[in-house]
């Protein structure tokens, strides 16, 4: 079976992918949830349509919901291929991060402008047979600019009008995982140019975009990145970031999605 990039697109709205911390969006009204089989196995859950504060809005919990899919294990191209049937128009992926400058501590949110890819094994395109499905066409996507401009910028607007602080850059390295990086990973990963490391920023980002779908991340730094502070990782400091975090980022969808407009 041949797919094109063109497939019936409904309504035109703006996805939410929720990574740790959103599994669940508060404020939406669910109108309904949307089981989707997709020619590349099933997503990580049902696709959730709903209002959020008078708006309509999809949503997808990234690692399911409750949280039970590790990164490695999450079905990517099943993930953004069900948000594009059930009408999405743009994609804002919301991550949980490391951060390794200066800029992008515990609880500090960042938009990111680049991402380097150190993923491995993951399902990455669309332009492969896969159960006897692809896309045709060109299969070769320019990913110079991997996030979207004018979303990216929305996001920075929206943060600014909550009095949100959001550094307006970075450098996403996306890791395997599911452990975290060893301190000499992250001193390679610093002298490559990355500002924050996660775990789910690729395949994603070029999935995205082999859909021709404008793509943004909403990224939460939780926790320094190995070796950058005086003490180990612990789970305990990443949900404290998490709590502190994650109201920041409810406000700026908050802010951000009465403002896009279905193309």
């Amino acid at each position: 079976m041949t797919i094109t990039a063109e497939t019936t697109r409904a309504a035109g709205e703006t996805a939410i992918i929720g990574g740790t911390g959103l599994t669940e969006l508060e404020g939406l009204t669910v109108v309904d949830e949307q089981v989707i089989d997709t020619p590349w196995g099933a997503p990580s859950g049902p696709v959730v349509r709903g209002d959020f504060r008078g708006h309509p809005v999809l949503f997808l919990a990234r690692h399911g919901h409750p949280h039970r899919i590790p990164p490695h294990q999450v079905n990517y191209r099943a993930n953004l291929w069900a948000l594009r049937e059930a009408g999405a128009a743009r994609v804002i992926g919301v991550n949980a991060v490391g951060g390794i400058t200066p800029a992008m501590g515990p609880a500090r949110i960042a938009i990111p402008h680049q991402i380097i890819d150190y993923t491995w094994g993951r399902g990455h395109t669309y332009f492969e047979q896969v159960g006897g499905a692809m896309l045709e066409g060109v299969t070769h996507i320019d990913f110079t600019f991997p996030y979207d401009e004018t979303l990216r910028q929305a996001l920075l607007a929206a943060a600014s009008r909550r009095q949100v602080v959001a550094v307006d850059h970075g450098v996403y390295g996306a890791t395997q995982g599911p452990r975290l990086e060893s301190a000499a990973e992250v001193t390679r990963l610093e002298r490559d140019g990355c500002d924050l490391v996660g775990m789910t920023g690729m395949p994603e980002a070029a999935l995205a975009a082999e859909l021709g779908l404008p793509y943004a991340c909403l990224a939460l730094s939780v926790n320094w990145a190995a070796g950058k502070s005086d003490h180990i990782i612990t789970m305990d400091e990443i949900a404290q970031a998490l709590a502190e975090g994650m109201s920041s980022v409810k406000a700026i969808l908050e802010e951000v999605i009465p403002v896009l407009k279905t193309p």
